[in-house]
This record gives C-alpha cells, sequence and structure tokens, in this order.
C-alpha cells in the first residue's frame, strides 16, 4: 500500500487538540504515521490528497445492531418494544443465509456510506435448516471491507420457560455453546489490526436462562472474547426481572458474573444511581441507541450520568427495524439533542457526541489502543467529510458534522484503504448492495417459516 498524505483539513483527533490547517499522514502498513500543523512535510512516493473544505476525524464506530432486520424495515410503527418483538419473531424464523446475506450487505454498506469504519452485529436467531446465518453476514462484512465485530448471539428461554419469544426461534443451551465456540475458534482474530473479532451475546434476560447466562460468561472468558447483551431496555424489562428474578436487571447481571471491562451493554436507558456507580466501578460499557430507543418509546438512556461517573459509553444504531435507515452520524446527534432536551444545552457537546461514537465506541469493544482517535501508530480508520459549501457557513466544523444533516464522505478509509470515495462505494458495486437488501427483504416476505 502506498502512503497518504492527507493536507490543509482540519483535523479533530479525539484525543488532543484540534488543529484547523492540518496534515496526516497514513503509512504504508495502515496505520497513522504523523499528524501536525500545516504545511504538511514531503514524503516521497506518497500519495497527496487535498483536504481543503474537509474536516477529518476518526471513522465512527457502531458498537450494536441487528442486521438482519434490514429486511423487515417498517413494520409496527407504532409498538413497544415488547408488541414489536412478539409481532416480529415468527417472521425473523423465515430468515435464511441468503436473508442475512442481503440484509448486512445493504446494512452494513449503509453503515460505510455514512462514516463507519468499525460495526458489530448482535444475531440471536438462528433458524435449523437455514444455511450457515454466521458465514453469511461475515462474507458481506470483508467484501465490503469494513471491521466487524460480530457477537454470537443466542435465544434458550422461550414462552412455556417464561420468556418471550415463541418457543419455535429458540435454541437449545448446548447446541448454542458448541457452535459458539466453534465461531469464535473459526473467526475470531485477537491481533492489534484484526477485521474480525467475535463476542458471545445471549440476547436479554428475558429470552435467555439464567444457566445459559453464567455459561457463556465463562465461556467468552475461556476464550479471550468479550460479553454482550440488551440490557435495562425499557420499564417493561425491569417489572419482568423484578417478577421473575427477584432483583432489577443490573442486580440480575451482577449476581451472574456479567459485570466488567470485558462487558458492554445495549440500551442502558433505565438505570438507578447504583447501577451507574457499578457500571463505572467496574468499567462496564454502554451502547447508546438513542433513535431506536425514541422509536420504541423506551426513554433516554442516562448519558451525562454515566460519562460524569467515568464509565465507557458508546452509540449503536440498533437493528433497522426499530431505527430505519439511520446512521452513526445521525445518532451522534440524536444523541446530543436528547441530553439537551432533558438537562440543557450544556448537557453534551458536539465534541462529546464525537468522542462517544468513536473512542467510546472502541471501548466498548477494548479496542481503544488500536482505533477511536487519530493518533500516531493507531489504525488509519479514517472519515473525511466535505463541511464546505453551504456548510462553510457554520464555523466550526465539529459543530457542522453533529448539530447539522450529515456532511458527504470525500473519503472514508479502513486501515488506510479507501472504502468510499465522494460518497460511492469503492470495494464493492455500489447499486448492487442496496438491491441485496431489497432481495432479502423480498425473500423473508415470501419464505415459509
Amino acid at each position: 500500500m502506498t502512503k497518504l498524505v492527507i493536507e490543509n483539513a482540519y483535523i479533530a483527533p479525539v484525543v488532543g487538540d484540534e488543529i484547523p490547517d492540518g496534515y496526516l499522514i497514513v503509512g504504508d502498513d495502515g496505520r497513522i504515521e504523523a499528524l501536525g500543523a500545516g504545511p504538511a512535510p514531503t514524503v516521497v512516493g506518497a500519495d497527496r490528497l487535498s483536504g481543503a473544505g474537509c474536516l477529518v476525524t476518526p471513522g465512527l464506530v457502531n458498537t450494536h445492531h441487528h442486521l438482519y432486520q434490514w429486511a423487515t424495515q417498517g413494520l409496527y410503527q407504532d409498538a413497544t418494544l415488547f408488541e414489536w418483538l412478539t409481532g416480529l419473531y415468527r417472521l425473523w424464523a423465515r430468515m435464511d443465509a441468503d436473508v442475512v446475506y442481503g440484509a448486512a450487505s445493504a446494512g452494513l454498506g449503509w453503515l460505510t456510506l455514512t462514516g463507519t469504519t468499525t460495526s458489530t452485529d448482535h444475531h440471536y436467531v438462528f433458524p435449523k435448516g437455514r444455511g450457515d446465518l454466521f458465514e453469511a453476514e461475515v462474507r458481506a462484512a470483508r467484501e465490503l471491507g469494513v471491521r466487524f465485530h460480530p457477537c454470537r448471539g443466542s435465544m434458550d428461554r422461550g414462552q412455556s420457560q417464561g420468556g418471550l419469544p415463541p418457543d419455535e426461534v429458540v435454541e437449545n443451551r448446548e447446541e448454542i455453546l458448541i457452535n459458539t465456540a466453534e465461531i469464535i475458534d473459526k473467526y475470531h482474530d485477537p491481533s492489534f489490526d484484526s477485521m474480525l473479532r467475535v463476542a458471545v451475546a445471549p440476547c436479554s434476560p428475558f429470552s435467555v436462562s439464567e444457566g445459559l447466562m453464567r455459561d457463556s460468561a465463562e465461556l467468552a472468558r475461556a476464550k479471550g472474547v468479550r460479553l454482550h447483551t440488551h440490557l435495562a431496555e425499557t420499564l417493561d424489562e425491569e417489572e419482568h426481572c423484578l417478577e421473575q428474578m427477584g432483583c432489577t436487571p443490573v442486580e440480575y447481571m451482577e449476581k451472574l458474573g456479567w459485570l466488567g471491562d470485558d462487558v458492554w451493554f445495549a440500551h442502558a436507558v433505565h438505570l438507578h444511581d447504583k447501577d451507574i456507580r457499578r457500571f463505572a466501578d467496574t468499567g462496564t460499557g454502554s451502547a447508546h441507541c438513542p433513535s431506536s430507543n425514541a422509536r420504541l418509546g423506551a426513554g433516554i438512556a442516562r448519558v451525562m450520568d454515566l460519562l460524569a461517573a467515568g464509565a465507557p459509553v458508546g452509540l449503536g444504531v440498533d437493528g433497522a427495524a426499530s431505527s430505519e435507515l439511520t446512521s452513526m452520524a445521525g445518532e451522534m446527534r440524536q444523541a446530543m439533542l436528547f441530553q439537551r432536551a432533558v438537562h440543557g444545552p450544556k448537557a453534551l457537546t458536539a465534541r462529546q457526541a464525537l468522542e462517544i461514537g468513536t473512542l467510546g465506541g472502541a471501548r466498548n469493544l477494548g479496542r481503544q489502543n488500536e482505533i477511536g482517535s487519530l493518533e500516531p501508530g493507531k489504525l488509519a480508520d479514517i472519515a473525511i467529510w466535505k463541511v464546505d459549501g453551504f456548510r462553510a457557513a457554520v464555523t466550526d466544523p465539529v459543530c457542522s458534522l453533529v448539530f447539522g444533516p450529515q456532511p458527504p464522505l470525500a473519503r472514508l478509509l479502513v486501515g488506510g484503504k479507501t472504502v468510499v470515495e465522494n460518497d460511492e462505494l469503492k470495494t464493492v458495486a455500489h447499486d448492487q448492495v442496496g438491491r441485496n437488501g431489497v432481495a432479502a427483504r423480498e425473500r423473508i416476505m415470501r419464505q415459509e417459516s
């Protein structure tokens, strides 16, 4: 790979001072070599890219998603979470590997076009005899060239055992654990510049048995991978836990050994003060999903309080079926505005929103030493946003990115490689990715359960 010099740009590294007229050098190893105030030095043999009129930030890090849901967008538009889930479980039971591949291709393509260089996925529905669903989404991510953290999800607690999902969409606990271990052994790459890492992610307290939660934590720690699940998303969930487990969701997780710096939870909307203290004390992270939480009427997470306590907070777009066509850039804006709506205009700044969308997400994934900020030695996962033209009237480029609609992408780099240029995918056929998503929806709608 040829070295690249980005020059004459406004650089917002997240860590350290911003550089109004700066340069950044990407080495031939796909890492950031240097950055500083202009003029850029001469680098023999390097390509040069003008960043005039552009804002350079770390690539965005999405820490919660359900890619398969791209195929079921727009349904149950006025439902609560539990109503929405019970309406969709049987539809999701129809998915096969082709549906997952098409949905993952479109979902990851959309994220990439909107500034995301690293994304998780939480896939927890595995109908029998429908092909290798996990491989399908891994294949889609590899084709796009996005850094990927798929989470092997699971459900083993159906309605007959007091859970929310119908029995036909849950799995056997032993089969789950065997398959999860096989997936980790086959796909997980712990290296510094890894493009693929796996997490263990039983779905939620209302769809997973206590035994599977404990066994999953034991398996993840034995394999050296991270843990993820939904938690405290709605008041219904808290009532469910109090009724069936005799404690709050966070108390239940702590009892099962599920707090720690190798754990991040999705949503964490309804936290008590003591929960926030425990998250901070243990380094437990959370993925804030403001658009999905608003769409389902779940509430607004206590992001300001979590950050003040020192707990890791990242962002997630959540599944497209509860957050239609949501981008990570949009979630930065939503996160900032929601906190201000509750706590006033000083609650969350544009730069704090950028940080939780980048370095905060990297902390959730245990990759804060590799991605999430622009520093020498880190991987060159970089977004170059065009903030000229109409946007130039907003003299603060970070404000332009976070306060306003998403700017166009001049370039998106993953490990120094171009995956988006001038709002067009460069690693795959741009138009085909959208068609893959449409085909996935058409297929799941005509499949038999």
